[in-house]
């Protein structure tokens, strides 16, 4: 039995997605110029991703030669997403818990769909091989803002990109012709100043950086705030997600940094297992928790901190010197000081000197 595309349309919207649209499995010539740019002037920063191999990612063909159409929905999360709390760790709305899940649901359905019809079908979720916004955008599933997130009406950006690949020949449905005109609500909110006129600069994103190996820079680690994954600003202010922003009522969800810090390391990362943490490494996220906790100046996170200035790894030891310095300012520097006589690892004798000087400009010494 042949499926079409308003089959398939019919069969998402009742599962859950709220919007939905079909485009051509053929090249996307413009994000494979955005990516190829974007990886040789730098502005990818530390991220790998579709930037990895951007001629795959704009071209699905090259994955699945057999492709012919590419089904695309959006799933709002805005609805159940817990907002941060005044105090303790805060993680973005999309990462509260793991929203992919329905994604992942509503996409086996469709491929479900076509599969009993005869079709081919491969699901494609935050996959490096589809360039996922460009996608939906020209299938008509949203916009791409300024911000360089995908945005539908009811929702704005407070959505997932779900997508399957079929051998099928469906319906292509149009893009939408919106655009975010003079707004540019998204650009002075970003506390970075990551929205650029050439499009996100990765180097410059906090959400980037909580989810890259290696330090945070020093200059972006104050901005941070109390984040440990993602950033939501340029979400907040965007014009178009306010009313579904507004009407969300989960309740906040809250953390405390004594209580995640002090966490063994299998248990911190299965406590986020939907979080992407580079190679399931925990040192990653703990090196999150500990600049946010710095920058938190909570009281019952010191204790933690202090204890990770004997953790094995030297990144995580020299984030904890900059967190108790950046918490404790010029009351950090005993600690800091009796510490210089055991650490030996450069990099961390490094960030130690660094929060030591941290402490004496905190007296103006």
């Amino acid at each position: 039995m042949t499926v079409t595309t308003s089959d398939l349309e019919t069969i998402a919207l009742e599962s859950g997605a709220v919007a939905f649209g079909v485009t051509a499995a053929s090249p996307l010539p413009e994000a494979l110029s955005v990516l190829r740019a974007h990886r040789d002037n730098g502005m990818a920063g530390p991220l790998h991703f579709t930037y990895d191999d951007p001629d795959t990612a704009s071209d699905v063909t090259r994955s699945f030669p057999w492709a012919r159409s590419i089904v695309v929905f959006a799933h709002g999360y805005i609805g159940r997403a817990a907002p941060p709390a005044d105090t303790g760790p805060t993680v973005a709305r999309f990462a509260t818990q793991d929203e992919y899940e329905p994604v992942r649901a509503i996409a086996s359905t469709l491929s479900g769909k076509l599969a009993g019809s005869g079709a081919r079908a491969e699901t494609l979720i935050d996959d490096n091989r589809l360039v996922d916004r460009a996608v939906a955008a020209r299938a008509g599933v949203g916009w791409l803002g300024k911000s360089t997130m995908l945005l539908t009406p009811g929702v704005g950006p407070w959505l997932l990109i779900g997508s399957v690949v079929t051998d099928a020949r469906l319906e292509e449905t149009s893009p939408m012709r919106r655009t975010c005109g003079t707004c540019v609500a998204c650009i002075p909110a970003c506390p970075t100043g990551a929205i650029t006129d050439l499009g996100l600069d990765a180097r410059r994103c906090i959400s980037t950086w909580l989810q890259a190996s290696g330090p945070i820079p020093h200059w972006v680690r104050p901005l941070v705030e109390r984040r440990i994954y993602g950033c939501d600003d340029c979400l907040t202010s965007c014009p178009p997600g306010r009313r579904a922003l507004d009407a969300a009522d989960a309740p906040a969800q809250s953390h405390s940094f004594a209580g995640l810090l002090t966490l063994g390391d299998e248990e911190l990362i299965e406590r986020f297992g939907w979080f992407y943490v580079p190679h399931r490494d925990p040192r990653f996220l703990r090196r999150n928790l500990l600049v946010a906790a710095g920058n938190s100046e909570e009281a019952d996170a010191v204790g933690p901190i202090l204890d990770h200035f004997t953790h094995r790894s030297s990144l995580v030891r020299g984030h904890a010197y900059w967190a108790l310095a950046r918490s404790l300012a010029d009351q950090a520097w005993t600690p800091l000081r009796r510490r210089h006589a055991f650490e030996t690892v450069p990099d961390a004798i490094a960030e130690l000197e660094t929060a030591m000087l941290m402490t004496r400009q905190a007296t103006g010494g």
